[in-house]
Order: C-alpha cells, then sequence, then structure tokens
C-alpha cells in the first residue's frame, strides 16, 4: 500500500495556508469571475469558488453549514471523515481517501447547502490534504458555526460525535 506522509508544516508554508476558522488551514484558489444570481434573492456572488484544506496535528473542522453545495476532494494524505446532518437528523459519514489504497475511501463527497458538516482525519494523528469547492461561490457572511448546544439539543442522538466536533469557544 503506497501511503504519502504530509510534512504539514512545509505545506503550510509552501501553499501560504493560514488558519481557518472553522479549524485547520486554508487557502482560496480559485474564484470564478463570472457571477449568478440566487432564485429569489438579489445579491450577485461567484459562480464557484475553490480552497485547499488541510487537517493536522489533532485539528478538526467544527461544525457548520453554508447556503451553498460544498464538493471535497482528495489529494493526499490520510483519510477523513466528513459527517453531514441532514434536517431530518440523519447522519451520513463519508470517508476521504485514496480510493486505490483505501477500499472504504472515495476521492469525491457532497455536502448539499444548509446541511450541518464536520471533519476529522480518520486517524486522529493523521494529516489530510483535501479541497473544496462550493457552488455558487463560498462567502464568508453565509459561514455559520454551530453554537454550543444547539446541535446537541436539536440532534440528541448524535450528542457525542457533535460534542467531540464542537467549535472552540
Amino acid at each position: 500500500m503506497h501511503r504519502e506522509r504530509i510534512d504539514s508544516r512545509e505545506l503550510i508554508q509552501r501553499l501560504k495556508l493560514e488558519p481557518h476558522p472553522e479549524g485547520g488551514f486554508f487557502r482560496e484558489t480559485y474564484r470564478a469571475r463570472g457571477n449568478v444570481v440566487r432564485e429569489n434573492e438579489g445579491d450577485a456572488r461567484s459562480a464557484s469558488t475553490a480552497i485547499y484544506f488541510l487537517l493536522c496535528d489533532g485539528a478538526h473542522s467544527a461544525w457548520h453549514r453554508i447556503r451553498s453545495d460544498e464538493l471535497w476532494h482528495f489529494y493526499a494524505g490520510d483519510p477523513i471523515d466528513v459527517h453531514v446532518l441532514d434536517a431530518n437528523g440523519s447522519l451520513v459519514t463519508h470517508r476521504l481517501g485514496n480510493a486505490l489504497d483505501h477500499a472504504d475511501t472515495v476521492f469525491q463527497a457532497v455536502v448539499e447547502a444548509g446541511n450541518w458538516f464536520a471533519a476529522e482525519c480518520h486517524d486522529a494523528q493523521g494529516a489530510a490534504l483535501v479541497g473544496c469547492t462550493v457552488a455558487p461561490g463560498f462567502e464568508f457572511s453565509e459561514f455559520e458555526l454551530a453554537a454550543p448546544g444547539t446541535l446537541e439539543a436539536r440532534y440528541p442522538q448524535h450528542r457525542e460525535l457533535i460534542e467531540r466536533l464542537n467549535p472552540e469557544v
């Protein structure tokens, strides 16, 4: 089995990654010049955006949601679990990884607009470089971190996972 080890410090520097408010490190790599307008809304926004996203050193992506679909792409490192809660409380975990090396992983997964989601390396000591493409494009004004206690109250059946991946307060 081929295993790509990530030197997270070197990668942060080489890719010019910065700390992300949800956890991990990121850098926007693409913002479409063309704009779109959502149905029943007047604000124009980029048609699409893309970022590099690195999880390492035990960090996780805390529970958050956005108003657009987000496509996750696996690039290198260890498998990463992307946990998604829909409005009905159903939990789906997508395991991103090198699907040629890990039969239980996929190269891409979609988080639909409005769903709460969080991510972590499957091995807490692992490191993973992924990409996220958002359409219509990502705007921090539409980024919402879960308030402490909110998701636990709404989805008590997933309390342990929600509490473990809560944002740092």
